[in-house]
Parts: C-alpha cells; sequence; structure tokens
C-alpha cells in the first residue's frame, strides 16, 4: 500500500500516555477537564483524577479486581466519564446502552460476566431487574451540585494499582451478521494509541473545547470526543443529551472549536438552520467531524457554506477502538464521499482469497495497527473469519486510490447502519422467530433519508397474526432502535436460485412496497 504523506507526525506524549489514568496527566491541575451544561458547574483535571480514584478504590472494596467486569448503564454524564474510567482502573469497564430491554440487560450482564451494575439513582428499571435476576450486585451513582460523583451506601475502600498497558480496558459487543453480538476487548494500549491517532489527526491541544454529541456507551463519543480531548489537555463539555434547540447556544456558551456526529445528528442541525444564515457561535469551531455513518457530500457541502469551517469525514469501528482513516484538516486535500486516509492504522483492500489488490481495485477493506484488537473474546470461530495474516477484515467494501485515500462502496457483512448504530439483522430474526405464529423472519435495511437505513422486516406466519401486534412483540423485548418499523407478511421469503436468503435481495423485493 501506498503511504499517506502523514506518517511522521508522533505524538510525544505517547511515550507516557500508555493506559487510561495516565490520559488524566495531560493537562495542569487547574485546567478544566469537562463541562456538563446541566449542571452549570466545571471539573478540573484535579477533581477528576481524585474522583476517579476514589471510586476505582470504591469498586475494588467492593471486590473488584483486574479483569472483573463492572457493567453501567448511565445517561451522558459526568458520573458516565468517571464511572468508566474508575472501573477501567480497578478492573474492567463495561458500559450498556440504557435503551436496552429487560431481556436484551439480561444478555449483556450474563454475556460479559458483570460483577457489578452501577446504575443513576432513579430510572434503569430493566436493568435492575436483570442484575437481580443474575444474583448482580447494584450500586447507585449520584452527582452533587458540586459536581462531585459518588455512589451511594459505598463499601469500604480498598487500594488500587495501575493497570497495564496490556490490561483490558472496555468491552463492548459488536453486533454481526450472524449470531450474537461479539465481546471486543480493548487494551489500554489501544485506548491511548486511538487517542493519540485522533490528538495527531485533528492537532489537538489544551485550547481546543469539544462538544460530546454521542452516547459513552460507544466508542465515538468516549474515544473521540472525550478521551482524546483529555490527552490533549482541553475541555469536553457533555450535555446528558442532543438537543437541536440550544446546540448553538451550548456552543457559544462554552466555545467550542469542535465537535464529532453521526450524519443524522448534522442533518438535525443543519434543518434548524432556518433563514441559512450563519449561526453565531460557529465564528469558534475550528473544524465538525463526521463519523461512524457514510455523510453525504452535499450534506458536507451545506454545512462548509454555511459553518465556514471545514467538515472531516472520518470512519472507525469498534475493533479498531475508533477510529482508522479521516480527511486531514487543510491545507491537505479533503474529499467528499471519501473517509480520508489512514491515521496510525495501515489499510489495504484485500480479495476474497486474502490477496492485497492494487490501487483502483474494488476489495474488502482490511486493516492493522496498534490500536486494533487481535481477537474477539471467546469466539474463535469469528476469529477464524475476521483475521487474515495479521490484518483485521472489516466486512466493508471500498477502493482506495492513488494518495491513499478510501472510499467505502458498500458493506459486505449485512449490518443494517441506523444513524451509526450497528444493528445485527439476525438478532431482530431471533426475536421474532420466538413468537408462536411466526415461521420465518427475515430483517434487512432500507434507505432511508435521515437515519441513512431503517429497520424492516419480512414474516411468514403459520397462525394469522397483525402486523402491529408483531411490532409491539418487538417493542417489549428489543430496544427502539433496533425495531422494525414496518412488517411485511409474506407468503414466502425471496431466496436465490440456490435456495439461500440473501438480505439485500429481501430488501429489494420489498424496494416498491407502500410506505
Amino acid at each position: 500500500m501506498k503511504g499517506n504523506g502523514f506518517e511522521d507526525k508522533q505524538n510525544p506524549l505517547m511515550d507516557l500516555r500508555d493506559n487510561l489514568p495516565s490520559l488524566l496527566h495531560a493537562a495542569p491541575a487547574h485546567s478544566t477537564a469537562v463541562v456538563i451544561p446541566e449542571l452549570e458547574s466545571s471539573i478540573s483535571y484535579e477533581s477528576l483524577r481524585q474522583q476517579v480514584m476514589s471510586m476505582a478504590e470504591v469498586l475494588a472494596g467492593a471486590g473488584i479486581r483486574p479483569g472483573d467486569r463492572v457493567a453501567s448503564v448511565l445517561p451522558n454524564s459526568l458520573a458516565t466519564i468517571v464511572g468508566f474510567l474508575a472501573a477501567s482502573i480497578a478492573g474492567t469497564a463495561a458500559p450498556l446502552n440504557p435503551a436496552y430491554r429487560y431481556e436484551e440487560f439480561c444478555f449483556y450482564l450474563e454475556d460479559t460476566a458483570a460483577r457489578l451494575l452501577l446504575c443513576p439513582l432513579e430510572g434503569a428499571d430493566d436493568a435492575r431487574r436483570a442484575a437481580q435476576q443474575l444474583g448482580i450486585p447494584v450500586f447507585s451513582v449520584v452527582t452533587d451540585n458540586q459536581g462531585i460523583v459518588s455512589i451511594l451506601d459505598a463499601p469500604q475502600r480498598a487500594s488500587v494499582s495501575g493497570p497495564s498497558p496490556e490490561d483490558i480496558a472496555l468491552v463492548l459487543h459488536t453486533s454481526g451478521s450472524t449470531g450474537r453480538p461479539k465481546r471486543v476487548p480493548l487494551k489500554h494500549r489501544n485506548l491511548a494509541v486511538s487517542c493519540s491517532n485522533i490528538v495527531n489527526t485533528y492537532a489537538l491541544s489544551p485550547q481546543d473545547v469539544s462538544l460530546c454529541l454521542m452516547p459513552l456507551f460507544h466508542v465515538h463519543g468516549l474515544v473521540a470526543s472525550t478521551l482524546a480531548t483529555l490527552l490533549s489537555g482541553g475541555t469536553v463539555v457533555v450535555p446528558t443529551k442532543f438537543n437541536p434547540l440550544s446546540f448553538w447556544r451550548t456552543i457559544r456558551e462554552h466555545r467550542v472549536s469542535w465537535y464529532s456526529a453521526v450524519p443524522t445528528i448534522h442533518q438535525l442541525v443543519l434543518a434548524r438552520m432556518g433563514e441559512g444564515k450563519k449561526p453565531a457561535g460557529a465564528e469558534q469551531l475550528r473544524f465538525v467531524r463526521s463519523c461512524s455513518a457514510a455523510l453525504a457530500p452535499q450534506v458536507m457541502e451545506k454545512m462548509e457554506s454555511l459553518f465556514e469551517v471545514p467538515v472531516l469525514e472520518a470512519y472507525g469501528m469498534t475493533e479498531a477502538s475508533h477510529q482508522m482513516c479521516s480527511n486531514p484538516l487543510p491545507p491537505h486535500s479533503r474529499r467528499p464521499g471519501s473517509v480520508g486516509i489512514g491515521t496510525g492504522v495501515r489499510v489495504s483492500i484485500m480479495d476474497d482469497r486474502g490477496g492485497h489488490l492494487k490501487t483502483g481495485q474494488v476489495g474488502e477493506v482490511v486493516i492493522q495497527g496498534p490500536n486494533v484488537i487481535t481477537g474477539y473474546e471467546n469466539n474463535p470461530e469469528a476469529n477464524a473469519t475476521s483475521f487474515v495474516d495479521g490484518w483485521f477484515r472489516t466486512g466493508d467494501q471500498g477502493i482506495l486510490d492513488a494518495n491513499g485515500y478510501l472510499t467505502l462502496t458498500g458493506r459486505i457483512k449485512e449490518l443494517i447502519n441506523r444513524g451509526g448504530e450497528k444493528i445485527a439483522p439476525r438478532e431482530i430474526d431471533e426475536v421474532l422467530l420466538a413468537h408462536p405464529c411466526v415461521a420465518e423472519a427475515v430483517a434487512f435495511g432500507r434507505p432511508h433519508a435521515t437515519w441513512g437505513e431503517e429497520v424492516e422486516v419480512a414474516v411468514v406466519l403459520r397462525e394469522p397474526q397483525s402486523a402491529s401486534e408483531l411490532l409491539s412483540y418487538c417493542r417489549e423485548r428489543l430496544a427502539d432502535f433496533k425495531c422494525p418499523k414496518k412488517v411485511h407478511i409474506v407468503e414466502t421469503i425471496p431466496r436465490t436460485a440456490t435456495g439461500k436468503i440473501q438480505r439485500r435481495a429481501v430488501a429489494a423485493a420489498f424496494s416498491d412496497a407502500k410506505q
């Protein structure tokens, strides 16, 4: 593969920053680390360090040891950041999506082998019920008006030692096109390298202020917006949730210099632009980043025209501790429709026999790098198919040009990408197949103007049942973003000439169905 011309940018911090606790020492003690708009308070690096170590000692006092999984079900907040970092020091963090339903929590808590669950004081009823069912202790996390995070009824503290670069800091699940989600073990070294790559790519500095719009149970918000900012010594602003009505006010009040989001959020921001004039606060932005789903060139063009800053599309995935490629800052070229060049990661295009293809040829995108996992956890079958000669197979189809810019042309894996959420269609199939009236079920993604793709499903019934009742059945068992928005009740499922079901063929068969 040709070099991209940017490999010589090395981060001098990387010799020192090889685990997550060390990232917190990149800035002076008095510098602002985190701002929570809802609390109207800011947290210094010194306060963040103290709170993280205090909670790590509490977790150790609760019996957590290196390698033990600490699950959490927390909304974006200071508590989420403190809880994640503390869990990664005392054991291994395993954050979960608060939108999951009871049965999903049962699966993820059991599959992760969680030893303890952190929840907000109120809510998270399904998660609490699942933990109780599995015999997992639940601790409530609270934050006072001064921005101090603590665990209610905390046990006596115990000492903790700093994790090594090879210790697993974070376990996340990633959707597969077949079977259940796979466990992705991310080491401290993986995450530290990824943060360094992001700092280098966007020349982040202590003067930068990041706005975290993505959930902190995914690597996009956790690594790109938050941990990389902490490594740079900058400030991260963390609203509880994205609100397009207060978006520009937040940017103005906190002097945000960059933010990263999925295209769906970018489109929602544009939809609130009104007369189309440059919004107040945009003059503070240095760049805008887009990742986790394809950014339409016309959306990029409109954003750049209105905001008057570069919009940089990037490419990431959980198995790479997030970022793999990005369009670079000016004066280097940023290319609409391309996810840019490798950022501290080797990128190549491979054919289905494992051979590397020449520039300009379409094939599967494969990657290598110190931020990439070496294998899924306890999943030899997935490892056998996902790694070839030390290269990780992304499941995405793409093409590299002579300058190393990658353009994604499709997906080989049959995942549904709804607003950046990767959904395994097989997981939806299995829920519906458990219904006594369903004989066959095939979920698939349909193009959607806002979400990129929306979930639909074709079912063959063995007994009469209405589509609305099947949708209600799904809503009780699946997080909202996974639930089909339409059920097609059919006599037969479309198949290939050899009798195989291909989800793309099923989707195509319903492309003309009335919505």
